[in-house]
């Protein structure tokens, strides 16, 4: 550890330019949503197309981007970003809309559009398709995987829940495939596959125990959609296989997002572990509203400045030994996780005097990042 952190290699700038897909993840108000605009900004103004896309449900990366009118779920465009055009860079954000997606999948893998107006107006699909468990995650992980083969961009920067969410969010595609190949999804699936009726399986004695748990409409319901998505499970599995793959690929890097507290460092140490226990590891970390440094100042004696009493002066004296003072305590806590991801790099950006809600001030804060001799 320096006296200002300690020191790593590469940077955040190497990051945006070497990855096609990038994963901003960490414990909340942290800063990840800001975060995610910003490389999205930097990366534009490389040259590139990127698109970042928000699965946070507050909305604050439309906020960021200062659109009083907010995001859709298509990609649209953000101007004003300082961007080159003559190096042809673009910059695009959207909102992830599970239901939409989802219903996107089904126009996708069934084989006409019968099978898609079954499925679309089914009670059960519906419900399951804005609430099961899971789906916003794994929703999250299609879109990305969408976003990615969308020849309009060579970069995609996601922006993702709270830390557990992330985990989720690069669980989810696994966890479809073997939901798929489970005993219990075979058995919903056997009347289909044996001919038997919706409704006379219903009188059968697994589907009619089901049917006093749940209800019989439910049950129905539920049992009308698994006979309208037989055949499309195929589909549904190579595609969350493909999805996996894009994960784990490469050029797919995960930046962990935290601020210089204990409790968020101790977060992003745990995240960082789960994500190496899955293979992934850490590119980057950003360390948002750091105390800035006012480098190494000894606190003269006897100092006379014209105009100001002796208690001003040693006021302002005592209150710049106490920012110094925080900030070492700040450096102090990233320790573990410095120690735990080198030599990755680690961006400090320091804390600000007013909130980030447009481009003006995302860029103030792109040109700490984006500053070598600010990195840790």
């Amino acid at each position: 550890m320096t006296a200002d952190g300690p020191v790593a290699v590469g940077s955040m700038r190497d990051v945006v330019q070497q990855s096609d897909v990038i994963v901003c993840c960490g414990s909340g108000g942290v800063g990840k949503t800001t975060t995610a605009a910003i490389i999205g900004m930097d990366a534009a103004r490389l040259g590139r197309s990127v698109v970042v896309v928000t699965i946070d449900p507050a909305k604050r990366l439309a906020d960021a981007l200062g659109l009083s009118m907010g995001l859709s779920s298509a990609p649209q465009r953000i101007g004003g970003v300082g961007v080159d055009m003559g190096a042809g860079g673009e910059m695009w954000a959207m909102m992830l809309d599970t239901a939409a997606t989802f219903d996107g999948l089904v126009r996708i893998y069934a084989d006409d559009e019968q099978q898609i107006d079954r499925i679309l107006s089914n009670r059960f699909y519906r419900n399951m398709a804005g609430a099961m468990s899971g789906t916003q995650e794994y929703m999250a992980a299609e879109t990305l995987h969408a976003l990615h083969n969308d020849n309009r961009f060579d970069l995609v920067v996601v922006d993702t829940p709270p830390s557990r969410n992330a985990l989720d969010f690069l669980d989810a595609p696994g966890v479809l495939s073997r939901f798929l190949d489970h005993r219990v999804f075979k058995l919903a699936m056997l009347p289909t596959r044996s001919g038997l009726k919706v409704f006379g399986s219903a009188a059968q004695p697994f589907f009619k125990a089901i049917g006093r748990v749940v209800g019989s409409d439910v049950l129905a319901d539920s049992m009308a959609f698994f006979q309208a998505f037989s055949g499309m499970e195929t589909g549904f599995r190579e595609r969350a296989d493909d999805v996996v793959a894009l994960l784990r690929a490469e050029r797919t890097n995960f930046v962990v997002v935290a601020s210089p507290r204990h409790d968020t460092i101790t977060e992003a140490v745990w995240l960082a572990q789960q994500l190496g226990d899955q293979g992934v590891g850490v590119a980057a970390a950003i360390i948002n509203r750091v105390q800035p440094s006012f480098g190494v100042i000894d606190v003269p004696t006897g100092v006379e400045v014209p105009g100001a009493s002796r208690d001003v002066v040693s006021a302002l004296w005592k209150n710049l030994g106490e920012l110094q003072q925080i900030r070492r305590a700040e450096l102090e806590a990233l320790e573990p996780l410095v120690a735990l991801i080198e030599p990755a790099p680690i961006a400090l950006l320091p804390l600000l005097d007013g909130d980030i809600h447009d481009l003006d001030s995302l860029d103030q804060v792109a040109q700490h990042l984006f500053l070598e001799r600010n990195r840790c």
